[in-house]
């Protein structure tokens, strides 16, 4: 079975994580195996913290992602708005040969953005399309 790291915002949107639990359900559906690093990550956040990650190791918090990016075969890059450390997973998993779906309303996204990225969709309902290409 395949398995998909599901990247997207957490900085500013600590308290906005429920794309995930719909992004889960379409990958699951697809037959695909989820790597969420929400799960494993969500206990550091607290959204009333101000510069929380100060207080985390961050060499060992980035390697835990980079090692999810690793085990996956495909990436789905959520960007309802701009991410630092989901725009770094995208580039890490493109540069290790994985396949990369982004998922953005932004009308003019980076040609960084775009350049390393196999499919780019609009919506939720268009990821459930592109997702057949990659199973």
């Amino acid at each position: 079975m395949k398995k998909v790291f599901i990247a997207g915002p957490i900085l500013g949107m600590e308290t906005e994580q429920s794309y995930r639990q719909e992004v889960t359900s379409i990958l699951i559906k697809a037959g695909f195996e989820v790597i969420d690093p929400w799960l494993r990550e969500k206990v550091l956040y607290k959204g009333d913290e101000r510069c929380w990650w100060d207080k985390v190791p961050t060499f060992d918090f980035i390697q835990r992602d980079l090692n999810d990016a690793d085990r996956c075969d495909v990436m789905v890059v959520y960007l309802p708005r701009l991410s630092a450390g989901a725009c770094m997973e995208l580039f890490y998993a493109k540069r290790q040969g994985k396949k990369i779906i982004v998922v953005s309303e932004i009308e003019c996204l980076s040609p960084w953005i775009i350049a390393h990225s196999d499919v780019v969709v609009k919506s939720f309902g268009q990821l459930e399309v592109a997702l057949r290409k990659f199973s």
